[in-house]
């Protein structure tokens, strides 16, 4: 007897009995139509009452099966999945309704499906369970669907996760859901602390504003803002904004890149190039002022000579030579500061070179401003021209003293700095490796951030006209740069100023320093030079010089008549005096064909600056004698004499690389 037959209220009246079984017929083709499974079975499962044709689809077993064995359904039931089954079952046996729960089963085929499956009890006029319904459904399609769509969001979630930009969901100017650059950028460690803030929160005040425009105008966009980090500190943010999805419904979007960094070395960078463009000007411009000094210090000296210790105009000659003293000061400084001046690097001792000036630091100073050192126990060696070393370090000491014109506390320090990729950005433009650190900081009136981006330009100064060159920290920047090293200052108004220097660590013990030699006479001469020089006035006052000293002179405007001149000379010519930037050939390659027509002859080189192959940016080689314009009479014979006498068999070898 079925379920259905046995819920009829009368049995025997033919009437009812065509009934039932027109509503059985009804109930089978509609159960049996169904994708479901629908089932009746008693409360033990020993007997399956009914079972539609879906079981046959969902579960691969006949129904037939089923009505052999009530509980053969488990049989194909995932083994992890079994005890959840089970303990529903009981849940219904003892009258509860558990609700749906899902479950796997195996079919013979291997595949496995998802069941979503509800049985309810079914009581008699008892109360008592003698019956279970129910329906099962395939859901495995929904489930892969689901797993799918988990998959991608997964994978989604780990794409923009290890992207470096910040991306946000905002909504009503609220943030919803950030990925963890968001969280970087802004110095968060957890979700929790984001989500559900207002979006104006993460942005500085003094750029709310804007963003507080572009979230209400609801446009999509990319613009810049200043952002706030969780420390207070600001990061500077390319913000590309999506205020719609595809289909045009509110979406807001927002990806955020922190562009901090890059803002401030593109900064660095034009400013690098700025200052590379001013060196090679003040270069050229040095070059040119040399050769006029030249002529002019040399016939100045020239009439000094001539006239009586009373004479009256020796004191207006005076005054010319002083001005001319004073603008070639200049021009070193601007040779410094484009990297072409002349130098002579050794081993030096910063300790050593920081200690000697010590001394000339307090005179220099004044009483009212407390110098104190602090240097590194070990000596710290460095490869520069100890001049230029000395330079440096009194150059930012006078910068220092009129930072502090009522007084206050200079400071110098000396250690060692190693530099990695985990901090070398914050050290552009430095590269990887050891450095010897000089660092010489006040307590004076700082700067502001306009002033310290141009303090390295040369004739710029926030002194009053005529208290200042303006080329005193140009100049130690072009010396730092000159030996390979970097330099950058910290600084806020009235906080302060620290310079600091570094230079490439050399691991060789310094040297000791090599005492000046001053020849107390010039000797005369009466050999031959040939003097090669572009500049007629220049080439007219050497020529002057060198005959006063007895010296036979050939002149030549450039290299090319020099070398004819030579190749014609059937006599000696015992030196070469030549310029080293001239138009055509430059004297680098006079010198280089001239020492193949004559080897026998001497070679002095001469300039106002060094931006020539020659001098390897400014770095003498060994063999190579060079003479520093703007030279005076005395100067240029010594000179000369050195030059020559470094010939004779038994004199002493000649000192490369001498300069005035």
């Amino acid at each position: 007897m079925t379920a259905i037959q046995e819920a009829a209220p009368t049995i025997g009246n033919p009437d009812t009995e065509e009934t039932l079984r027109q509503r059985e017929l009804l109930f089978r083709q509609l159960a049996d139509s169904i994708k479901e499974v629908f089932f009746v079975v008693d409360s033990q499962y020993r007997e399956t009452l009914y079972i539609n044709a879906a079981y046959e689809e969902v579960w691969g077993l006949s129904c037939q099966s089923l009505y052999d064995d009530p509980s053969s359904f488990i049989d194909v039931i995932l083994p992890a999945d079994l005890e959840l089954v089970r303990r529903n079952i009981s849940r219904v046996q003892a009258g509860e309704d558990p609700g749906d729960f899902e479950f796997r089963i195996t079919r013979r085929d291997g595949s496995v499906r998802w069941i979503l499956n509800r049985a309810v009890p079914i009581f008699n006029a008892q109360g008592e369970v003698y019956r279970i319904s129910g329906m099962a459904r395939d859901i495995t399609q929904r489930h892969r669907a689901q797993e799918a769509l988990e998959e991608s969001e997964a994978r989604f979630r780990t794409i923009i996760d290890a992207s470096f930009d910040g991306i946000a969901v905002i909504t009503d100017g609220v943030v919803r859901e950030v990925n963890s650059g968001f969280l970087k950028i802004f110095g968060y460690d957890r979700v929790e602390d984001v989500i559900g803030r207002g979006v104006l929160e993460f942005v500085a005040e003094d750029s709310r504003a804007k963003v507080a425009d572009r979230v209400s105008a609801a446009i999509d966009g990319t613009y810049e803002a200043v952002g706030k980090r969780n420390d207070g500190s600001r990061v500077l943010l390319d913000v590309t904004a999506r205020i719609h999805d595809i289909n045009g419904r509110p979406g807001r979007l927002v990806a955020l890149r922190d562009v901090t960094e890059k803002r401030s070395l593109e900064n660095q960078f034009r400013q690098s190039q700025k200052m590379e463009a001013v060196g090679r000007l003040a270069g050229g411009v040095a070059h040119d002022f040399n050769n006029l000094l030249t002529i002019i210090t040399s016939y100045t000296d020239l009439l000094l000579s001539d006239l009586g210790a009373g004479d009256p105009r020796r004191e207006d000659l005076d005054q010319i030579r002083q001005a001319a003293a004073a603008a070639a000061s200049l021009t070193r400084q601007l040779l410094a500061f484009s990297r072409q001046q002349v130098i002579q690097p050794r081993m030096v001792n910063l300790e050593d070179i920081v200690s000697n000036a010590f001394r000339m630091l307090q005179r220099l100073i004044g009483e009212d401003i407390d110098l104190v050192t602090t240097l590194r126990p070990e000596p710290t060696t460095v490869k520069i021209d100890p001049g230029q070393l000395e330079q440096v370090v009194m150059n930012l000491a006078v910068n220092s003293r009129d930072a502090m014109p009522t007084g206050g506390k200079l400071t110098i320090a000396t250690s060692v700095l190693d530099l990695d990729d985990s901090n070398i950005r914050s050290h552009w433009p430095a590269t990887r490796g050891r450095y010897a650190t000089l660092v010489i900081s006040d307590t004076g009136c700082g700067m502001d951030e306009q002033t310290r981006a141009r303090i390295f330009e040369p004739f710029f100064t926030t002194k009053e006209v005529g208290k200042g060159t303006g080329l005193g920290l140009a100049t130690v920047y072009g010396i730092v740069k000159q030996n390979d090293g970097f330099i950058w200052v910290s600084s806020e108004p009235g906080q302060g100023s620290a310079f600091t220097i570094c230079l490439p660590l050399v691991d060789e013990a310094a040297g000791p320093r090599e005492p000046d030699g001053v020849v107390p006479n010039v000797p005369r001469g009466s050999e031959t030079i040939l003097l090669v020089e572009d500049a007629a006035a220049v080439r007219g006052v050497a020529r002057h010089i060198l005959e006063r000293y007895g010296y036979t002179v050939l002149e030549a405007p450039s290299g090319k008549p020099a070398l004819d001149l030579a190749a014609k000379r059937s006599g000696p010519i015992d030196l070469l005096l030549t310029d080293v930037v001239m138009p055509g050939m430059s004297g680098r390659v006079l010198g280089e064909q001239f020492a193949e027509l004559r080897p026998e002859t001497r070679i002095l080189y001469m300039s106002g600056y060094t931006d020539d192959a020659i001098l390897r940016h400014g770095m003498l080689q060994p063999g190579i004698a060079y003479l520093e314009k703007p030279f005076t009479p005395e100067t240029l014979a010594r000179m000369v004499r050195m030059v020559l006498d470094a010939r004779r068999p038994g004199a002493d070898a000649m000192r490369t690389g001498i300069a005035t």
